[in-house]
């Protein structure tokens, strides 16, 4: 059985948590706000990154080495989303989690 070593497991933490604090929020907060916050290209955003997030938990779970590129990759799109929800405004716990799962996969896509 592959071990997760305590970094991943972290990384692989900040990634579920990010997976759902985002998709929570896009559902449960933007469409109900409407305007710029249900603009598809926002929604887009949340959804890809809610989504990148998961399947980079799942691959890291796996113990696939192609979880560098995955945790690369979903960096730069939690990078996105924290500055698109930060703009947007009242999007705290996203922006935050955002930023922690970004940190977290830099950190293991090194």
């Amino acid at each position: 059985m592959h071990h997760v070593d305590q970094n991943m497991q972290a990384c692989v933490d900040a990634c579920l948590r990010c997976y759902q604090t985002c998709l929570g929020m896009v559902t449960q907060h933007c469409l109900e706000q409407g305007g710029e916050h249900a603009a598809p290209s926002h929604v887009q955003l949340m959804l890809s990154c809610s989504e990148t997030c998961r399947a980079t938990a799942h691959v890291m779970i796996l113990g696939s080495p192609h979880h560098k590129h995955l945790c690369a990759e979903c960096a730069d799109i939690c990078e996105d989303c924290a500055k698109e929800c930060e703009r947007l405004g009242d999007m705290d716990a996203c922006v935050e989690a955002c930023r922690a799962c970004a940190r977290s996969c830099r950190e293991m896509a090194a």
